[in-house]
């Protein structure tokens, strides 16, 4: 369904992609890891072709991404970024509402209005729909923006970070809304993401950045190994697996 091809991004004359080719499928979660500057952001930019590659392709269902509309690409992918200004002086309904812009010509119609309808019920958002989006807290702004992309209702979800600064209930349920969303509706996620452990749990697959580079591309338990993480992060780990879940605790720095 996605398709990246011998990707390369260069900024000024620093090559911050290397030679990136990967694939996902239908009903996968795709986690990108690595270290500050390995260039998770700019991939997941490249990606939905917020920035151009300087070389390479990205294929969407078979098609040139470059090559179609911002309009028609929207409708495949939406994407979240790591910094969003929290300013929207409007309510909730209407910031969800938002995610149907790609499909709505000179108004939204009623079909949109009952698809926003619909996940605002679903996500249990009925209390807030309301409310002004300003006055939320931060978990519960992150999980109307994810909301936002549900309901653009696109092939693929590209996400920076959904889980920083969020409290770890937030964190939890926002990655089991992801992977309700893209196992029952055969979406595809790919997401940045520091946490380790949270990679391990909810991943399919893990693509372990350096420098720039792929290090390893494979099912999290492959990925996450000792010595991968040693290597790539400069730390000694300790893993486990606990009922079918892969425990990463961190022992000390390597120098």
């Amino acid at each position: 369904m996605l398709d990246i091809q011998n990707l390369f991004f260069k900024y000024k004359k620093k090559l911050v992609l290397n030679d990136i080719t990967l694939s996902l499928n239908k009903g996968e979660i795709l986690s990108i890891i690595g270290i500050n500057g390995s260039g998770k952001t700019t991939l997941l930019k490249c990606i939905a072709n917020i920035i151009k590659p300087t070389k390479g392709r990205v294929l969407i269902n078979g098609k040139d991404s470059s090559k179609i509309s911002r309009l028609e690409r929207a409708k495949y992918i939406s994407y979240l970024p790591q910094n969003i200004p929290f300013k929207f002086p409007i309510i909730v309904f209407d910031v969800i509402l938002m995610g149907r812009m790609p499909y709505i010509k000179w108004k939204p119609t009623e079909r949109d209005i009952n698809a926003t309808s619909k996940i605002i019920k679903s996500m249990k958002f009925e209390d807030i729909a309301l409310k002004n989006f300003d006055h939320l807290s931060g978990g519960q702004k992150q999980k109307v923006l994810l909301a936002r992309l549900f309901v653009q209702n696109t092939d693929c979800l590209i996400l920076d970070e959904p889980t920083s600064s969020l409290d770890l209930k937030y964190q939890i349920q926002i990655m089991e809304m992801i992977k309700d969303l893209v196992k029952k509706q055969k979406k595809s996620a790919i997401i940045a993401i520091h946490d380790l452990n949270m990679a391990a749990r909810y991943s399919n697959k893990i693509i372990m950045l350096n420098s720039g580079r792929i290090f390893c591309f494979d099912s999290p338990a492959k990925v996450l190994t000792k010595e991968n993480i040693k290597t790539v992060y400069k730390v000694q780990t300790i893993i486990n697996n606990h009922n079918n879940f892969l425990q990463i605790s961190p022992i000390k720095v390597i120098d």
